[in-house]
């Protein structure tokens, strides 16, 4: 069984440096601070007013300054320092598979460890949430360095037997939901291929009401494209087991029509509920691929200026 490796995830601080995820002054690349641009804190202090800039935001234009100066003055705000950042992985039997790249496990624990390296270096307080196994693990957030290593040190446990069903993320947004104080940042990695759309829609509607949410999606090419190989057998998580014909190409075009369907329907609901959503692939560099999804919010952003 395969399991990320510790060191790796504690190296991940040095990757996110490097690409620009975490501001300082050792580092100068186009995309240093994106992290900070991107997850602006729900809580702002109000800090000056100064004169507006191409591509600031117009609506923190100042109209009583902006008025009275007869030219347009922009509110400026800091945001605040504590804000509590929950990684919320997806740790379940599940995601021992992978067809191309890597396991869904590594590639959801490396993603986890550099977005928790970024929030960690802008001074956020970083917690975790690990479900999908016998019993859901959390650790609250802090903005202790130890707490967050505690967070990738249990990633790279291996998975007890699974007792987990098609509710175990349903099961860890509620706990979610009542463990994290409102404003939070919480980043859901996970297979959402696992859990019923009616599930999804619930608790992510309960939950974005208190917090503000990204929906990351590790995925396999096999999730959407299933090669043909012959008959196989597939486990249900309850133990049932199922033979397919995957040389059967209406039976293929079903299976990734159901897996299209499905997608849709999710992010039809992150649309609505004015939630991010980005997915990475086990082929993907986990670098670029959260890099990809970070730009995705920047543009968006730009677009409903």
């Amino acid at each position: 069984m395969l399991t990320p490796k510790l060191n790796e995830l504690l190296e991940l601080r040095h990757q996110a440096q490097a690409l620009g995820l975490v501001s300082s002054q050792k580092t100068q690349t186009p995309l240093s601070g994106l992290y900070a641009s991107v997850f602006r804190g729900q809580g702002m202090d109000f800090e000056e007013v100064r004169e507006y800039r191409q591509g600031d935001e117009i609506r923190n234009l100042d109209w009583r300054v902006t008025a009275r100066m007869n030219k347009p003055y922009l509110k400026v705000y800091r945001e605040e320092r504590e804000r509590s950042v929950v990684l919320c992985i997806d740790t379940g039997i599940h995601t021992q598979f992978g067809t191309r790249g890597t396991f869904k496990s590594i590639q959801a624990a490396r993603i986890a460890a550099l977005l928790g390296w970024s929030a960690h270096g802008h001074g956020d307080r970083v917690g975790g949430l690990l479900f999908g196994q016998q019993r859901p693990l959390f650790f609250r957030p802090s903005r202790s360095q130890r707490a967050l290593g505690e967070v990738l040190r249990h990633l790279t446990i291996a998975p007890t037997i699974d007792t987990s069903d098609e509710t175990a993320l349903e099961h860890a947004l509620k706990i979610l939901n009542r463990s994290t104080t409102t404003g939070a940042l919480l980043f859901i990695i996970a297979d959402f291929n696992q859990t019923p759309i009616i599930i999804l829609q619930r608790t992510l509607s309960q939950l974005h009401q208190r917090h503000e949410i990204v929906l990351i999606s590790v995925d396999d090419p096999a999730d959407y494209d299933l090669p043909a190989i012959g008959q196989v057998c597939f486990t249900a998580h309850d133990g049932t087991q199922s033979y397919v014909d995957t040389d059967n190409r209406t039976g293929r075009i079903a299976y990734q029509q159901a897996w299209e369907t499905h997608r849709q329907a999710l992010k039809q609901i992150a649309k609505r509920l004015y939630i991010d959503f980005f997915s990475v692939s086990t082929q993907d560099d986990v670098y670029q691929g959260v890099l990809n999804g970070l730009r995705q919010r920047v543009q968006q952003q730009r677009t409903h200026r």
